[in-house]
């Protein structure tokens, strides 16, 4: 016990280091990700209860479901695969295309939404927090905004007569009556409001499209719109936990930065083409980051790829890190399709999304898991088994995953390990697809456990027995436990 505690005593002394040397260590396992430790004491709490919790929901909701496309990117004027225009009656023009998406407003009704059932399939599943979008790119807000018409609870929407209309306060009362916490996406970009995409110029690519230090007063109103939209959700809508900010691009930058970032792209580029250009738009972060924790004292800020205090924990998308990050951060996996609906979807396995959890969680992340709903206000069938296969394996084995940390060596072969400040460690083997049989023994390489320790499978009273092996715990496994377990996702071995 007491070397198990030794352990982890330097693994928090290692961590702690590693803040301290927060630019360097992280460059050298990402160089596009730096940290800069908060020092709010409610914060700090407050993230700790967060990185406890390890598996959240992601929801990427609004008009453009009724398309089946990438959010709502095709209104950006860039030449990348997911801002491709594919739908309307004449995507290669342009100026007809925004029209009609926009006009995705006056044919919005997802009079299927039931966020009860969300929210219970999610608590079923081990969730303990979701993240929904309140606001994307193109500007329609999934709230009661007072600052635009464009919103989901304007007349010009059909959706507004119904009683469920106010879609976001909606969703966060259904999770938080299910004990999870509420977090807000909201996107610092709004390409439907006339102080960032002014309609006398033509949008040229993500960016606002004129020169904001040129006309200060235009964008000093973008500034007040922004903050103020903010602070309704933060207002209006109950006990806010996470504001999780999109949109990375609208930040403060420095000269360096935007030479620096040219240069970059000009290193290969023999024409000088840009597809997208990088502009300084300082939105004031730390003014609003202040007024934010005033109405919401605590809260969990997350201004997504700036690099800077309001930053409180970094969120690799779509990946995992090969490693433990020396900081708080969270994989946001899209569960099936897209982030948003995809007609004819294809989920991930229970088995994929068990192993992805397991994996983040030995390396000390969270899994935020999207899922996207249909037009009509629903999820597909397929995320409902999928959330249902991850709650019945978590139900076993969720004492491996809530309330740990990462513990070196963090994953040998196919075994993650994970440990707790008690003391407890925990081995979760992931059975492979077809896996047919296992090792006579799980040798747990350069851990010396103390002497009475036990080793036991989870879900069950079988005691395995073990013995030391060099500098490491040998574990055994009667082949007589095989069927069984070869039967799961991945088994648990807790050593106490």
């Amino acid at each position: 016990m007491n070397i198990i505690k030794n352990r982890l005593r330097s693994l928090l002394l290692a961590v702690t280091l590693a803040f301290v040397c927060q630019v360097i260590t992280a460059q050298a396992i990402y160089e596009d990700e730096r940290y800069v430790p908060e020092t709010d004491p409610l914060v700090l709490e407050k993230l700790e209860e967060w990185q406890d919790m390890k598996f959240g929901l992601l929801m990427h909701w609004g008009t453009y479901s009724q398309w089946g496309i990438v959010e709502s990117w095709s209104l950006c004027p860039e030449e990348y695969g997911w801002c491709e225009r594919t739908k309307g009656s004449n995507p290669s023009d342009y100026n007809t295309y925004k029209k009609e998406y926009e006009d995705l407003q006056k044919t919005f009704n997802p009079v299927k939404f039931d966020p009860d059932k969300w929210a219970k399939a999610a608590k079923n599943a081990g969730m303990k927090y979701v993240v929904f979008t309140t606001k994307h790119h193109d500007g329609f807000s999934m709230f009661d905004s007072k600052y635009t018409d464009y919103k989901i609870t304007d007349p010009k929407t059909p959706f507004s007569t119904n009683p469920k209309a106010n879609i976001t306060k909606e969703i966060f009362n259904s999770f938080r009556e299910q004990g999870l916490w509420a977090g807000a996406y909201f996107s610092k970009p709004d390409w439907n409001t006339p102080t960032y995409w002014d309609p006398y110029y033509p949008p040229r690519d993500r960016n606002v499209n004129y020169e904001p230090e040129a006309n200060p007063e235009k964008w000093q109103a973008y500034i007040d719109f922004t903050h103020n939209q903010i602070l309704e959700l933060l207002t209006d809508y109950g006990k806010v936990d996470i504001l999780w900010l999109d949109g990375g691009w609208v930040a403060k930058t420095p000269k360096s930065e935007i030479t620096n970032w040219y240069e970059q792209q000009l290193v290969n580029n023999d024409n000088g083409y840009l597809k997208n250009r990088i502009v300084n738009q300082d939105i004031k972060m730390d003014e609003l980051v202040v007024k934010a924790r005033e109405k919401q004292p605590g809260l969990i800020v997350v201004d997504r790829a700036v690099h800077g205090k309001n930053q409180n924990y970094l969120t690799p998308e779509n990946r995992v890190p090969e490693k433990p990050l020396p900081y708080p951060w969270e994989s946001c996996i899209i569960a099936g399709g897209g982030w948003s609906y995809s007609f004819n979807a294809q989920y991930m396995s229970g088995r994929e999304a068990i192993h992805t959890l397991v994996d983040i969680v030995a390396k000390g992340g969270n899994l935020l898991l999207n899922v996207a709903p249909s037009p009509e206000g629903e999820w597909d069938e397929g995320a409902y088994k999928l959330l249902n296969k991850i709650g019945d394996w978590m139900s076993v084995n969720k004492e491996a995953i809530y309330g740990t940390r990462s513990l070196a060596p963090f994953k040998f072969n196919n075994v993650c390990v994970t440990a707790k400040p008690d003391g407890a460690v925990y081995l979760t083997y992931l059975v492979e697809k077809g896996q047919t049989t296992l090792p006579s023994e799980i040798v747990f390489p350069d851990y010396i456990p103390s002497r009475g320790a036990k080793a036991q499978l989870l879900g069950g009273k079988q005691k395995l027995k073990w013995t030391q092996k060099g500098e490491g715990m040998a574990i055994q496994l009667p082949k007589d436990l095989w069927g069984k377990l070869l039967e799961t996702e991945a088994f648990v071995i807790k050593i106490k």
